[in-house]
């Protein structure tokens, strides 16, 4: 069973999606309307405020980390990318290019740039991380001005240090 829920938050409405206990997608406002072909019930579930929750802690500065049960769908490679995203440490970014060295591909960086394009899980696949080789801000599916806000909330706020709150 697929279900889906919306959010206001700081940064705007957004879309949790999830199938079975795994979270699928989360969607900025602006992409909602790539739902209308999928079949969803609109509705909160446990896991879904978990994720909210979540999210809500993250842009307060109060969560580096989640802990949520995903299921990214993609291409072999698309994954392959996305599970370097992960890997990027909170407040901290990687170019394109790096990206695409550490996936085995030196050239690779415009793939890896589409790959990102098609996070289905921003935020929680922390696409916002790669800039450009040049240090600069490049392509985001939310917007150049979401990414710099996520960016500067992870340069700027300080963590708590509680261990019951991150995994």
């Amino acid at each position: 069973m697929k279900n889906i829920y919306f959010y206001k938050t700081e940064i705007g409405k957004i879309a949790v999606a999830m199938e079975e206990d795994f979270l699928t997608n989360i969607l900025y406002e602006y992409r909602f309307s790539s739902l209308r072909n999928d079949k969803f019930i609109e509705r909160e579930t446990r896991e879904m405020e978990n994720i909210f929750i979540q999210i809500q802690e993250y842009l307060c500065g109060e969560r580096k980390n989640f802990a949520i049960q995903m299921a990214l769908r993609g291409t072999p490679f698309q994954k392959k990318t996305w599970e370097q995203l992960v890997k990027i440490p909170y407040g901290e970014t990687r170019s394109y290019k790096e990206i695409a060295q550490q996936s085995g591909i030196p050239n690779g960086a415009r793939a890896i740039g589409m790959a990102n394009h098609n996070n289905p899980i921003p935020i929680i696949v922390p696409c916002h991380r790669v800039i450009g080789t040049s240090g600069d801000l490049v392509g985001y599916g939310g917007g150049l001005d979401l990414k710099q806000k996520l960016l500067t909330l992870e340069k700027n706020h300080k963590i708590r240090s509680d261990p019951q709150n991150y995994l």
